[in-house]
């Protein structure tokens, strides 16, 4: 199913948001390489996963008003047991979670996760459904991307991360650190699955009110400009000072096993 189009906020166009945050070029990054991509003897199944942005014009209230919540080009791994992108309390790796939480770019983090020892299979999600190239996700549009996970020992687990563009370093995670597991028992897991998804601070950029700060991704001059943080990432309701939306009023995410509904 196509993921119906809309027309991005006004002073937060398209083109606008993907200069100033460097997501340009990233069609190279693409979907990440998969496993076998049909249910196999071992317990290998392929499950499609869909990232819908369902927030409206009064999704974040602000001292401007209400608006809608993009969501960036993000970054996703199959993974045993582990944190494969961020550790709640310790600061960020270093390894480009920054760059997802502060502009919305996946290029390095996906780099990183590829490298590291438990992770099966990773890659960034760029392109909306029906889009022509890497884009922020606006109301009523969606990313999809399939995966393969085994059933069995040791135990695969889910993992992603896209941006809360209408922030200074806020990102929503699939399953907080560790991710979610892809089955349950033998069963593959399937349906809508936003209860797991929760919203962090990654700390390295102080917060503005969000939706209204000048350093924030769909209003700064320029990637990497707001002032330095130096905290630890957080979840966000351990980070004081403003109100953000439900995560499941902005991000919906729908997992769909082979040969499920």
């Amino acid at each position: 199913m196509t993921a119906q189009q809309s027309t991005p906020t006004a002073g937060m166009s398209r083109r606008g948001f993907l200069l100033a945050t460097g997501a340009v070029g990233l069609g190279a990054v693409g979907i990440g390489a998969t496993a076998a991509q049909t249910d196999g003897a071992n317990g290998t199944r392929t499950f499609r996963v869909r990232i819908e942005n369902v927030s409206d014009g009064s999704a974040l209230q602000t001292t401007d008003g209400g608006k809608p919540v993009p969501l960036s080009p993000g970054v996703y791994a199959v993974h045993t047991r582990d944190e494969p992108i961020f550790s709640s309390g310790a600061h960020e790796r270093d390894n480009g979670l920054e760059e997802i939480a502060e502009d919305g770019s996946p290029g390095r983090l996906a780099d990183a996760i590829a490298q590291r020892d438990s992770v099966v299979s990773s890659g960034a999600f760029t392109t909306p459904v029906g889009g022509d190239g890497p884009a922020p996700l606006f109301p009523g549009e969606a990313y999809e991307f399939e995966v393969t996970g085994t059933r069995g020992r040791p135990t695969q687990y889910l993992s992603l991360v896209t941006m809360f563009v209408q922030s200074n370093d806020l990102f929503y995670a699939l399953g907080g650190p560790t991710g979610m597991a892809l089955f349950d028992g033998n069963a593959p897991l399937a349906g809508n699955v936003t209860e797991h998804v929760s919203l962090w601070d990654a700390g390295t950029e102080i917060n503005e009110e969000p939706g209204v700060g000048g350093d924030q991704a769909p209003r700064q001059r320029a990637a990497g400009i707001g002032l330095v943080e130096r905290g630890t990432v957080a979840h966000i309701d351990a980070v004081n000072g403003y109100d953000y939306p439900a995560p499941d009023t902005v991000i919906r995410v729908q997992i769909t096993p082979s040969g499920g509904t």
